[in-house]
C-alpha cells in the first residue's frame, strides 16, 4: 500500500511541470516558459533551462541569442504558485 501512495505522489507531481517549447510570437520574437512542478525548485534552474532553450534555438538558426525581457514568478511558492520563468527573445 505504501508504495502504491508513493508511485502515486510522484506521478502527480512529475505530471505538473510545464515547458511551453519555443513559440513563434511573429516579426522574429519567440516566447518560452518553464514551470517547476513543486515549489521545492528554485528559480535558478529554470532560468538556466529557459536560457539554454533559447540559446539552442537560436544556434540552430546560425544567430545569437537577444533577450528582450524575462520574468520569474515571486514566492511564496504555495497552491499552485509554483516558480516559472517566462522569456521572450529574438535571433540576431
Amino acid at each position: 500500500m505504501k508504495r502504491l501512495v508513493c508511485a502515486g505522489m510522484v506521478a502527480l507531481l512529475s505530471a505538473c511541470a510545464s515547458d511551453s517549447g519555443v513559440v513563434d510570437e511573429g516579426s522574429g520574437t519567440y516566447f518560452v516558459t518553464k514551470q517547476a512542478a513543486t515549489g521545492f525548485s528554485g528559480l535558478g534552474n529554470l532560468r538556466a533551462e529557459v536560457t539554454d532553450e533559447a540559446r539552442v534555438f537560436c544556434s540552430k538558426k546560425n544567430s545569437d541569442l537577444k533577450v528582450m525581457h524575462t520574468t520569474t514568478s515571486q514566492p511564496p511558492f504555495v497552491l499552485g504558485n509554483y516558480p516559472r520563468v517566462e522569456m521572450e527573445f529574438t535571433c540576431s
